[in-house]
């Protein structure tokens, strides 16, 4: 369960002042190492945490099954009272399995990619090839995503301040939905919880998420194998573009029954029936 923090406001609303006990999302740094040595330290709302650390190292390419790890457990990170903070993880990876480079710097609850040493290393070779999935979706199953994706935040509830990804069948039924301050730790602990359950790769699902379709968010599908993201405001440039690159479906301003296709549209029909090529038609972008 994610941790959430108490603390007492100052209400204003007109000229009402009144003080009142508010909910907030925890944000605490998480130090993951490989074999006793710092890989990267990430800004996330505690909670998941395992999954958290095997999705990081699936979006990075290190690994690609749950026999891939040998072990996960938290580690040093004591108070001065020497309580354990649990703000430290060491994943041992099985022999034979190499570590990929370390992060240069810390990363942000907003960003999937900071640290990385080039524009190179960002665009992380996939273990499988979203573009051969042939998963084909109804129109109405998609539109319904956000509805469901929104009734499993219950942490959202309690705070708003939380970003969220899910998983679901080519059907819109839930697999495993997980909440993050950062939309990018929300994803990798789908990925991780997919690779601990021995899921990967995730072939004929759709990976739905609260805010926008960044390019780390595409490629983190990429990495997990799978083939379609939707989301509910707008992609970037470079998100489309990396779709596009890998034959990855990806949907955007996902409201009610609006929607943009940016690429893969082929896997989109009206009728849940496989389009014919150049049937299919891109969404027109609205005010957001």
């Amino acid at each position: 369960m994610y941790r959430v923090i108490k603390k007492r406001i100052l209400r204003v609303k007109d000229a009402s002042r009144t003080r009142k006990i508010d909910s907030l999302a925890a944000e605490e740094p998480l130090e993951i190492r490989l074999d006793g040595t710092p890989l990267t330290v990430t800004m996330r709302t505690p909670g998941d945490d395992f999954d958290l650390a095997a999705g990081f190292l699936v979006s990075e390419g290190a690994v690609g099954s749950a026999g891939d790890i040998s072990t996960i457990r938290y580690c040093a990170g004591a108070t001065v009272e020497g309580q354990n903070t649990y703000n430290v993880l060491d994943v041992r990876l099985a022999p034979g399995v190499p570590a990929p480079e370390p992060r240069n710097f810390y990363t942000t609850s907003s960003c999937g990619v900071c640290g990385k040493a080039s524009l190179e290393a960002v665009r992380t070779v996939a273990r499988w090839d979203a573009a051969d999935d042939p998963v084909e979706l109804a129109q109405t199953t998609v539109a319904g995503l956000p509805d469901r994706l929104r009734a499993a935040q219950r942490v959202f509830d309690r705070t708003g301040g939380l970003h969220a990804a899910g998983l679901f069948t080519a059907g819109g039924e839930p697999l495993c939905v997980r909440e993050d301050v950062g939309r990018h730790n929300a994803v990798d602990k789908l990925l991780g919880w997919a690779l601990r359950e021995g899921r990967l790769p995730l072939r004929g699902t759709v990976l739905m998420v609260s805010g926008r379709a960044s390019f780390e968010l595409v490629q983190k599908a990429v990495m997990g194998g799978v083939p379609v993201l939707a989301a509910v405001s707008a992609p970037s440039s470079l998100a489309v573009e990396l779709a596009e690159e890998q034959g990855l479906t990806l949907i955007g301003f996902l409201r009610g029954s609006s929607m943009n296709v940016y690429a893969g549209e082929r896997r989109l029909s009206p009728t849940g029936v496989t389009l014919g090529a150049g049937n299919g038609s891109a969404g027109v972008r609205t005010p957001g």
